[in-house]
């Protein structure tokens, strides 16, 4: 057991930086890691915080999985109209080290006419969406053995990437789990439509991180 008084605004506040320089020598022996939220926007920008700790827990351990259960407990009142426990039961994975939280190229540019520019990248290999849909199928043969797959392959061409790999990759390991695809913003109506027809949802980063907070509201809280 490791307690360790830094990744912190406090931390930042009295040494400039949200971590020690030879942080990840202090972790790397450790199995886990229990980390509570991040945060103080009245006196450290987001970008430092996030960037500063939880982001570089994630790239630089390649975290690549980001499980998010969403289930209604017994005394926590869900706030859709007569749903309780039992009704809901979703296991979101998203990935969690690609796309365009970290893809690059990526800034704020000032144009020769004087207007401000900024790029991100969203950017995925096959072998990253392959990696991420396996664990949602392995999850899947654990639970109700379906996984649906969230992407927006209409308009982007890393969303049709997205789409064929998890397809390919369900045809050749996967065919006793049931695949099915949606649009993510379908997936967003569907949440609260009618969340008791998921069981595993994968998707990527933004999607993940945008779709499991509903998922969690509709659980009655992201900390449950």
């Amino acid at each position: 057991y490791l307690h360790i008084d830094w990744a912190s605004c406090d931390y930042y506040q009295a040494h400039g930086q949200m971590m020690p320089d030879d942080w990840k020598s202090q972790l790397a022996g450790v199995d886990a890691i229990f980390f509570g939220a991040v945060g103080w926007p009245a006196t450290v920008p987001d970008h430092i915080s996030l960037w500063g700790s939880i982001l570089r827990f994630r790239r630089e351990f390649d975290q690549y999985i980001n499980y998010r259960p969403a289930r209604v407990f017994e005394g926590v009142a869900c706030p859709l109209a007569g749903r309780g426990p039992g009704d809901i039961d979703i296991a979101i994975v998203r990935e969690n080290t690609g796309g365009l939280y970290f893809g690059t190229p990526r800034g704020t540019t000032t144009l020769a006419d004087g207007r401000r520019e900024s790029v991100n990248t969203l950017r995925y290999t096959s072998d990253e969406i392959e990696r991420v849909a396996r664990f949602a199928f392995d999850l899947a043969r654990t639970r109700g053995g379906r996984v649906c797959s969230v992407d927006k392959s209409n308009v982007l061409e890393n969303g049709a990437l997205w789409r064929q790999t998890v397809t390919a990759l369900h045809a050749r390991e996967y065919t006793d789990i049931a695949l099915s695809h949606m649009l993510v913003d379908n997936c967003a109506m569907q949440l609260v439509r009618d969340p008791r027809q998921f069981d595993v949802i994968v998707t990527e980063n933004m999607f993940g991180d945008i779709l499991s907070d509903g998922a969690g509201a509709i659980a009655g809280s992201l900390g449950m």
